[in-house]
């Protein structure tokens, strides 16, 4: 079947499977920044936006996204990087692999959520997993990012 969709501003029709996946959609397009690790839903590794709504690409059917605005890393890149190098000097990147999907809701959170506190900062990120860190120096560079510190 195909679909129409707008992927980081740039309008596209796709040949897609109906039960195809959007992380597997967007993948054999070449965004890579696009990962999987759990197979359950709950890692966060492949958060995207839908029209500027972070949504986990791997438990969403491609086909959902026709007429639609896809966002990932890729098509924020000044945003994702001025985040990713407050994530680097407060030592919170320590293998990388979950940082794109971390990134993109960390960057929703802040176009969602005005002066967020902590405990609203710990829930918006809920289900968003790094197996390297102890959370700690993401939540600093999360508070530094957003100002509150």
């Amino acid at each position: 079947m195909q679909i129409e969709v707008t992927i980081n501003n740039k309008k596209t029709t796709l040949e897609i499977e109906p039960d195809e996946l959007l992380a597997d959609t967007l993948r054999a397009q070449g965004l890579l920044s696009i990962r999987q690790a759990c197979d359950t839903s709950g890692c966060g590794l492949c958060t995207v936006w839908i029209d500027g709504q972070p949504t986990l690409s791997c438990s969403t059917l491609s086909f959902r996204v026709h007429g639609k605005n896809v966002t990932t890393i890729e098509g924020v890149p000044e945003e994702a990087e001025a985040f990713a190098r407050v994530l680097a000097a407060e030592g919170a990147d320590q293998c990388g692999f979950c940082s794109p999907g971390f990134i993109m809701t960390v960057l929703a959170m802040k176009n969602e959520l005005p002066n967020p506190s902590e405990a609203e900062i710990k829930h918006y990120l809920t289900g968003n997993l790094c197996r390297c860190t102890g959370y700690m120096g993401q939540m600093r560079a999360i508070k530094k990012y957003l100002g509150g510190e």
